[in-house]
């Protein structure tokens, strides 16, 4: 793990959390291509992973042809163009989020790729239909800080329709725990693939352990919502499945 990645993640451990999990280990974003055959995680690749309920799942909200193709085009297209920017590269074997943060504004491929696929696997995590009031609603410490933080549910909720809104073009709205105080909690917007562990992309406000992404490009909702994409946000918004938002916590 490279030195930037090391201090970002032990700093939760320095304000009293202990073992701190990578985001994309609870994700399920899988390991990179080894830059040679005995390396960290040697035949290792990125891989898709599974979407874990019927495309069908979340209608009318986010109708079933659209997950189709927003998963099985749109993610593992990120995925298979991660793999191939890999090969040969000196950032091969490495953690997704040491990737991340060590990702150049230059190096498009890593950059718009890497991204694409973090950014997807923690969206379908985020959005899972709910089996549970649990799930419905936030709880404990994630409720609680939420409340410190925005002073309601529904003055979160607002915010992150707001964010969306008002991100021009295409891009992603987050929910993220500040690093330094685990116990604040913020919503940032960024443009493209961009996301909040990208440090050497981003600006230091804007950094931080992502809890929710929320997508904003058209391929997520125009078969639907065509350029309502307010409506969108609202139904979205509405399907968080806020228990795993809460296991993404540090």
């Amino acid at each position: 793990m490279d030195k930037r990645t090391f201090i970002k993640l032990t700093g939760l451990a320095g304000a009293g959390v202990v073992a701190v999990p990578l985001v994309s280990s609870l994700i399920g974003c899988g390991t990179s291509p080894s830059s040679t055959p005995t390396g960290p995680n040697p035949g290792g690749v990125f891989s898709l992973p599974e979407l874990g309920f019927d495309h069908a799942a979340l209608e009318p909200a986010i109708d079933s042809q659209t997950m189709k193709v927003h998963h099985g085009k749109h993610h593992a297209g990120y995925v298979r163009k991660l793999n191939a920017a890999l090969e040969g590269h000196p950032m091969a074997g490495s953690a997704l989020e040491s990737l991340l943060a060590n990702i150049q504004p230059n190096d498009t491929a890593l950059r718009n790729n890497g991204g694409g696929h973090f950014n997807h696997a923690m969206f379908w995590k985020v959005i899972a239909p709910a089996t549970s009031e649990r799930d419905a609603s936030p709880n404990g410490p994630l409720e609680r800080r939420i409340n410190a933080s925005f002073g309601s549910l529904e003055a979160l909720k607002n915010t992150l329709a707001q964010a969306g809104a008002s991100q021009f073009g295409s891009g992603w709205v987050w929910l993220v725990q500040d690093v330094n105080q685990p116990d604040q909690l913020f919503v940032t917007s960024t443009a493209n693939q961009d996301n909040p562990l990208m440090s050497g992309i981003v600006p230091p406000a804007a950094q931080g352990r992502p809890l929710l992404g929320i997508d904003v490009w058209e391929h997520a909702y125009y078969l639907n919502y065509q350029n309502r994409r307010t409506d969108y946000l609202a139904a979205l918004i509405d399907q968080i499945n806020w228990s795993a938002v809460s296991l993404l916590m540090a």
